[in-house]
């Protein structure tokens, strides 16, 4: 009974959670589809390593895979580590005393430790993304550096197919309370630290959970380690209190790696305008989600709607898409797809170098800014 639940409950568990909208085709012109095929596109976040499939073969479920990446032109993708998310999820209220992925982690034949450690989750999706460079390095590859950024732009402008992947976490519970996983996670390839998730934790208050707290002592702590080791706070999922703190406290810009605007989509899942704005002030970027809690509308119009929006508020440089793919959303495109989203920039009368910039080319100055050089 255990194996046959391993075969067949995660994907039964994915195909019910990572949704596509059904839809026709997308019609795209020749025009966008020659501008898409010149792109860097970046997407600063994904959930993809959460799901145990093989991600170098194609699948009929989810958002992302490598050959889909492949078809979207998508030159570097964030690959986010959940490690625990509350029952009942939602954006309004949550506790930290449950947890779904501990059953994810079982049923997928995760390895012992991560069915009690967050660290081990953590660790061991990212010990999955080097394994999947190792295997396919032709599709493939981390990067850690600025050296490495740059090797993956000479490989592109050469015609060569090949995906940067960088490191995220989503939510620094992750640590187990440790700052020196920190350190642990840093030097396999960690860049991106988000401090919260759904509940707050031991470094402060989500945007979600039930105290409002700004950061706690340890998360100082993480915050003050992370400007060491020259690595970029995701403050996706952090109530506005901690977002302040943040900001206050780090030395580095910081991004929002999968979210909307409240002045636009008013849900509890946005920061209001005016912190926005604060972020942006202080060199941050915003990725723009493709979700209804995002961006209310989450057809390809939609998408290009908030990121008119984004850039009415912010400015044309701080904003970037951050898809929240394979992250339980419901979403009408798969990274596949994403010419539907040059087109539909186009037919909203955004220029060439607009398109540009938000598609990927604000990512792509961002990290050569704050990467270490390698």
């Amino acid at each position: 009974f255990a194996a046959l639940a391993r075969l067949t409950l995660p994907g039964k568990i994915e195909s019910a959670t990572n949704l596509v909208q059904p839809h026709a085709p997308y019609a795209i012109s020749t025009d966008a589809a020659r501008l898409h095929e010149q792109l860097f596109i970046a997407d600063l976040h994904t959930d993809t390593t959460l799901w145990q499939r093989d991600m170098r073969v194609e699948a009929d479920r989810g958002h992302v895979d490598l050959p889909r990446l492949r078809r979207g032109n998508v030159a570097l993708q964030v690959f986010s580590a959940t490690t625990k998310s509350p029952r009942g999820q939602n954006y309004e209220r949550n506790s930290g005393a449950t947890d779904n992925i501990t059953f994810l982690a079982l049923v997928q034949g995760w390895p012992v430790a991560t069915w009690s450690s967050l660290y081990a989750r953590a660790a061991y999706q990212l010990q999955r993304l080097h394994e999947l460079a190792a295997d396919d390095s032709a599709q493939l590859m981390l990067v850690r550096t600025r050296a490495d950024l740059e090797t993956l732009l000479a490989a592109r402008e050469a015609g060569e197919d090949l995906t940067g992947a960088m490191y995220l976490i989503e939510g620094a519970h992750a640590l187990d309370g440790d700052i020196g996983n920190l350190d642990r996670l840093h030097k396999h390839g960690l860049h991106f630290v988000g401090l919260t998730h759904f509940f707050d934790n031991r470094l402060g208050g989500s945007l979600h959970g039930e105290s409002g707290a700004g950061l706690s002592d340890f998360g100082r702590d993480v915050v003050r380690r992370a400007d060491e080791l020259s690595m970029n706070i995701d403050i996706a999922h952090a109530s506005p209190q901690m977002v302040r703190d943040v900001l206050a406290l780090t030395r580095r810009p910081v991004i929002l790696s999968h979210g909307g605007f409240k002045g636009h989509c008013d849900t509890p899942r946005n920061l209001d305008d005016a912190l926005m704005r604060e972020v942006a002030a202080a060199g941050g970027i915003v990725g723009v989600g493709y979700w209804d809690g995002a961006i209310c509308d989450p057809s390809p119009a939609g998408i290009v709607d908030a990121i008119r929006y984004g850039i009415a508020l912010l400015g044309i440089e701080h904003i970037a898409l951050g898809s929240d793919y394979d992250g339980a959303t419901n979403v009408t495109m798969d990274t596949s797809e994403l010419a539907a989203l040059t087109q539909a920039m186009l037919d909203a009368g955004f220029s060439e170098a607009e398109i540009r910039a938000v598609m990927g080319g604000n990512v792509k100055r961002f990290l050569r800014e704050q990467l270490p050089p390698g």
